[in-house]
């Protein structure tokens, strides 16, 4: 068990969030940052859907009520647990009373910690995450603050002493100050004026202050919807990239309406939405079209690194084992 003795707002407990209610209106909600999510659950044995805490933002600071082992993967943020430093991505041991702390953020915007099992908050609507909205899910469907207590919802497995680490992908291309995010076209694509086709590919966006779970405003080069007349409301899942009357877009992340009219662009491909998830107001994005079958072999590579990892650290668990 741990004790959260300081917090900034927007920490939520999330998993991959509630699949097969968007025809009722309900978004899926789940972790934004599904690759740091799934590498922290991984480095302790979890299930890739046990819950996890995201911490959009930091400093923050947690005390083990108990003995025992945890995980952290994401954002660079000077972790250090009873003042020893601790790797980006790392799992290990806790004794009762050492406290973990996170400091600023220097590089990417969000940490994940898993604890064994995952965090045990009830499962509503098949989810254990925060559906801020509406207000249910995770820990009592609220944000988390200071005096909250997180518990495992299995015991620890045996960890070495020293901890591990493992390598995650760059956030960016090496030398590359920009975030490359992967997008197909989307249903209004042929509708925006060919100049503003030939911008979105082109030219980099900033993302603006103005983002959060819901989405990502970008400012750049506006966008012109060349089309006339009104569009009805229709779905949208996270990813999406609409284009309101200012011509400034908008990714749709993990709270993301089900529905809206806003004119579509293109869509970021599954792959790619941690890099959006890791971006800080200020950083900017560029967007790289791609095919339908390009997107597929993406999300293929990409489960193929995640198989590899898992299977490294199952290895590692049985040469621990012989080693005890």
């Amino acid at each position: 068990m741990i004790e959260v003795l300081f917090i900034p707002p927007g920490a939520t407990v999330q998993d991959l969030g509630r699949d097969g209610y968007w025809s009722q209106g309900l978004g899926r909600a789940g972790v934004m940052d599904a690759l740091s999510h799934g590498i922290a659950n991984m480095l302790l044995g979890n299930g890739e859907d046990a819950a996890t805490l995201e911490i959009p933002l930091t400093p923050a600071r947690f005390r083990f009520r108990q003995a025992g082992a945890f995980a952290l993967a994401g954002a660079a943020c000077g972790a250090t647990l009873a003042g020893r430093p601790l790797p980006r991505v790392w799992a290990g041991m806790a004794d009762e009373g050492e406290v973990l702390e996170l400091g600023p953020m220097a590089s990417g915007a969000r940490t994940y910690l898993a604890l064994p099992g995952g965090i045990d908050v009830p499962a509503v609507l098949g989810s254990r995450s925060t559906q801020l909205r509406e207000g249910f899910g995770g820990l009592e469907g609220r944000v988390l603050a200071a005096g909250d207590l997180l518990r495992a919802a299995a015991d620890a497995a045996p960890l070495p002493l020293a901890g591990f680490s493992l390598t995650m992908p760059a956030l960016r291309a090496p030398g590359v100050a920009e975030i490359e995010l992967r997008a197909l076209p989307s249903a209004e694509y042929e509708d925006f004026a060919p100049a503003s086709r030939e911008a979105f590919w082109t030219t980099p966006y900033a993302v603006s202050q103005q983002s959060n779970r819901q989405g990502y405003r970008l400012e750049g080069e506006p966008l012109a919807y060349a089309a006339s007349g009104e569009l009805r409301s229709h779905g949208i899942a996270p990813g999406i990239v609409q284009v309101p009357g200012g011509g400034q877009p908008i990714i749709q992340l993990a709270d993301s309406a089900t529905m809206g009219g806003y004119p579509k662009i293109a869509a970021v491909i599954e792959p790619d939405l941690w890099r959006i998830a890791q971006a800080r107001p200020g950083d900017r994005l560029r967007f790289r079209r791609v095919t339908l079958a390009e997107a597929a072999e993406a999300e293929r590579a990409q489960q193929e690194n995640l198989a590899g990892l898992r299977a490294e650290l199952e290895a590692f668990r049985v040469r621990q084992g012989r080693w005890q």
